[in-house]
């Protein structure tokens, strides 16, 4: 299994935007400053491109490997929900 450039640079620009985005997508608030979803975003896609290679669905395409980029953004989604749900449950309110 053989991490190309393009496939971390593919998941680091996956993982910024997703994370960007996981604050939309996990309802309420989060304690959680921005630069902490773009790292578990970014974490999480370098997984994606991973779990991508080792189950076979990333290819050497000569364009954009929708497969891969698919599992990374579910990857990198599902890490930003619970990261952001379980650091928001440890709240406690008066």
């Amino acid at each position: 299994m053989e991490l190309t450039v393009w496939g971390i640079i593919t998941a680091i620009v996956v993982g910024l935007i997703v994370g960007a985005l996981g604050r939309l997508v996990v309802p309420g608030r989060q304690n959680m400053p921005i630069w902490l979803h773009l790292l578990i975003g970014v974490g999480a896609a370098l997984l994606g491109t991973i779990l991508a290679r080792a189950i076979g669905i990333a290819t050497e395409t000569n364009g954009v490997d929708w497969g891969e980029l698919l599992v990374q953004v579910v990857v990198a989604a599902i890490a930003v929900a619970l990261v952001a749900g379980v650091g928001g449950r440890r709240r406690v309110t008066r």
